[in-house]
Order: C-alpha cells, then sequence, then structure tokens
C-alpha cells in the first residue's frame, strides 16, 4: 500500500517519513510525481512556511494540484495535511496578501494577533480539546492531549462541523479538520511523541 508524501519543497519530509515509517506505514514514497500521487492508495500533504510560496510552490508542479484533487476528492483516497498543509485546503490565505487556496474547505487562513500575553509565532506544545472525540482519528488519544505547534496563521473554516478539534492561544482556534476521507492538522503529530505517532498510525486504517 503507496503512501505518497508530497514533496513541493516546503515541508520537514525526513522527520514526517520517519514519523510515517516509525507509526506502521510501510511503502512511504517522497515525490514531486503527479503521476504517482493519482495512484497512491494514501496522500499526506506537510507544510512550513508561508501560505503564499507554499501555495505557489505547489501549483508550481505540473499537474500536482490536478492529481491531488483527482485521487482525495473524485476517488476518495485518504488524506492528511500537516500545518501549512493543512491552510492550503482552505479557500484563501490573508499571508503577505490574498492568496488563492485549494478550495477544499471553505474558509479562510488568518493571523494569530499578538498581545503582551500571547507570543507569535505559537511554538510548542498546547492542549488539543477534540470536538467529536469518537472520530476514529482520534481513538486512544486522551482528551486534551498535548501537540507541538510552529505557527503564525490558522484555518477558520465557513462550516464548523468540519472542525475536529480546537486549541486555546489568546483565542480559541481550529487546530484539525475532517471531511469525510480528509483529516489535516494545525500541529505536527511527527513532532508530537506518543500522541503524534498514535494519530499517525489511525491514518494508516481508516
Amino acid at each position: 500500500m503507496t503512501l505518497a508524501l508530497i514533496d513541493y519543497g516546503a515541508g520537514n519530509l525526513q522527520s514526517v517519513k520517519n514519523a510515517l515509517k516509525a507509526a506502521g506505514a510501510a511503502d512511504v514514497v517522497v515525490t514531486a510525481d503527479p503521476d504517482v500521487v493519482a495512484k497512491a492508495d494514501r496522500i499526506v500533504l506537510p507544510g512550513v512556511g508561508a501560505f503564499a510560496h507554499c501555495m505557489t510552490a505547489l501549483s508550481a508542479i505540473d499537474g500536482m494540484v490536478d492529481a491531488m484533487d483527482r485521487r482525495v476528492r473524485g476517488e476518495g483516497a485518504p488524506f492528511l495535511g500537516i500545518c501549512v498543509g493543512m491552510q492550503l485546503l482552505a479557500d484563501a490565505g490573508v499571508e503577505h496578501g490574498t492568496t488563492q487556496g485549494l478550495g477544499w474547505i471553505g474558509g479562510t487562513v488568518r493571523a494569530i494577533e499578538p498581545a503582551p500575553e500571547i507570543k507569535v509565532p505559537h511554538m510548542g506544545w498546547n492542549q488539543v480539546h477534540q470536538t467529536d472525540p469518537n472520530h476514529p482519528m482520534w481513538k486512544d488519544i486522551d482528551q486534551d492531549s498535548r501537540f507541538y505547534f510552529v505557527h503564525s496563521y490558522y484555518v477558520e473554516p465557513k462550516d464548523p462541523s468540519l472542525v475536529a478539534a480546537t486549541c486555546d492561544y489568546g483565542l480559541q482556534f481550529c487546530t484539525a479538520i475532517h471531511k469525510e476521507n480528509l483529516f489535516a492538522t494545525q500541529f505536527h503529530p511527527e513532532k508530537s511523541h506518543t500522541a503524534g505517532l498514535q494519530l499517525l498510525k489511525k491514518e494508516q486504517t481508516i
């Protein structure tokens, strides 16, 4: 069973690959080839950096966005987005001007506003509150488990029913989304030790 880890020059690929393999993924292929993605059993989109840069880099790979859309939304392949890989699913991001996203999840990527008690970026461990603890991705993960974050922006979905988890950091923001065969997290499961590995294990089975 092939898991395509998409390489578009904007993700900590080796760390994610190592975590996926530790979680039980037997055949992880790091790829920038849309033909590989179009045939993959599972797809993971990581991401680190600015929304606009990441969206430009992903779109620059000829045929990649179409292959992702066809395989995930058209054919139902399980998909996991991580950090900016989650943000790119939104309609648009406002970092360094407005940039169109993939539009798989209606909504906008907004900035965390700094305050005297709020440092930006949000970096380090924080509790994640599951809005639906019965979702299969949360199986065997305790409510309010701590996950690792590094980000300055967050997704604000139009449809609140798509929010799979929230986090408090000066405001309550969406930290995971789910829609049919799609799941995505603002936190980094590959850096989140036991809870993160458990989530990646569940990604192998749903």
